[in-house]
């Protein structure tokens, strides 16, 4: 997003059309802006935490497991028997909790753990996914990246999210984050079968997996470097990408299975979501309506700021339609299909839920978040360009003063928004260890 164009690239293609894309560098690439917003998120985070427990006498690990961290660890305790409810939770988390349980570590502490590490690798590979981060010499085979460029601005954004409190305990947000981000990555780089084997451990962790699948499926038929080439090239090009996502379903298909195994009915999934969460068949006009009026006194609960979360729903709901739009009107395909098809399978609920948690998925929103930044600071991608131009083309000192004036105006704006962010981020970690409301 937002690099510039060589031939044989349109202005929106991601890829080159004349010829296959080049393998990313093998090894994540991280930067002293991500390394820091990585260190400075996840002590802000986990210190709320710790302060909210000492401050009321509680103890860390009845904090760290609050609301859906309880299913997890209660699954990773005794398995999905006596409570069915606890089906609508995937079974990749509560297993790698129960590993953490053979060498001591109670759930909650290995969920906390695992997602540092899973919101570290997420971090790499959004920063990679919202580039170009740098260029990459072909004859020499090296790689330069930018200090400040737009995937560099897309991660920090990422860590500092109102809602990264997930991202730091028992959740499977940090984790599926990482092996989505990673296979999309990968499957961006034409390297379908690492790409498969990320998205299926994805698919282990929850529902969404399945919406990767489809949106996976969309990049492997829209193959920016097929484009110009006969229909029957292209779809059997795409059957050859297509064809390594049946390892991913086949993941889906066994925890179908053993749900059916276990209690009989082929839609044990769907009643487990109805069941303990009400979440019924509802048009999606219905949904908003019914969403607007949660919002006001009275409407749902007078407690809690619950008519605050259900506005961040409604927020969170608009930046998805309009990431889908910003996706569709570059023809980024696939990335419109991943964000739009979330949005399609949230609006079909009694009200919008879960939609706040949702963003963090959506790596194109932070890379048109990256990309926004990087222009108004003049420090990456179009941003860059824009800045070397009009200190080049401008009146001598003219033009250098009124880029200076712009660059510091993006710096106090894109500031100001990480300061909100910030506080947001603080305000929702509370909310979240008090028991008031997760998401």
């Amino acid at each position: 997003m937002g690099s510039r164009s060589r031939p044989g690239m349109s202005r929106d293609d991601p890829l080159p059309r004349d010829e296959r894309l080049r393998p990313a560098p093998p090894r994540p690439e991280w930067s002293r802006p991500v390394a820091a917003a990585w260190i400075g998120s996840r002590t802000l985070l986990l210190g709320t935490l710790l302060v909210t427990a000492a401050v009321h006498g509680w103890s860390t690990v009845g904090v760290l497991g609050n609301w859906d961290v309880a299913h997890f660890a209660r699954i990773a305790r005794q398995g999905y028997a006596p409570d069915h409810r606890e089906m609508a939770f995937f079974p990749g988390l509560p297993l790698l909790m129960r590993l953490g349980s053979s060498i001591g570590l109670p759930p909650e502490i290995t969920g906390m753990l695992l997602s540092l590490i899973g919101s570290a690798l997420a971090a790499a590979a959004l920063r990679r996914l919202a580039g170009p981060e740098g260029t990459t010499d072909r004859r020499a085979g090296t790689w330069s990246a930018g200090r400040w460029s737009a995937g560099t601005w897309s991660a920090v954004a990422w860590l500092i999210a109102p809602t990264a409190v997930f991202t730091v305990v028992g959740y499977t947000e940090a984790l599926f984050c990482a092996a989505a981000f990673w296979a999309w990555e990968r499957a961006r780089a034409d390297r379908w079968a690492t790409a498969a084997l990320l998205a299926a451990f994805a698919a282990t962790l929850r529902v969404s997996g399945l919406f990767l699948i489809g949106a996976l499926a969309v990049l492997a038929l829209t193959w920016p470097a097929a484009r110009g080439q006969d229909l029957g090239r292209r779809m059997r090009a795409a059957a050859g990408r297509a064809v390594w996502l049946l390892v991913p379903l086949a993941v889906l298909a066994a925890y179908v299975v053993y749900l059916w195994a276990v209690t009989g009915s082929w839609t044990a999934w769907f009643a487990a979501q109805q069941a303990g969460w009400q979440r019924t068949f509802t048009w999606p006009w219905d949904s908003v309506r019914a969403t607007l009026t949660a919002v006001r006194p009275g409407g749902y609960a007078d407690a809690n700021g619950w008519g605050w979360m259900f506005r961040y729903e409604l927020v969170s709901f608009t930046v998805g339609l309009l990431t889908t739009g910003w996706m569709l009107r570059r023809r980024r395909w696939a990335e419109a299909a991943w964000v739009g098809v979330q949005l399609l399978a949230f609006s079909f609920s009694p009200w919008l839920m879960s939609v706040n948690r949702a963003v963090l998925l959506w790596f194109p929103t932070w890379a048109i978040v990256g990309e926004l930044a990087a222009r108004a600071t003049g420090t990456g991608g179009t941003g860059a360009v824009a800045t070397e131009a009009g200190t080049a083309t401008g009146a001598g000192g003219t033009a250098t003063a009124a880029t200076g004036t712009r660059r510091r105006a993006g710096w106090l704006l894109v500031g100001l928004a990480a300061t909100v962010s910030v506080g947001l981020m603080v305000w929702w970690a509370w909310m979240f260890a008090t028991g008031q409301w997760a998401s």
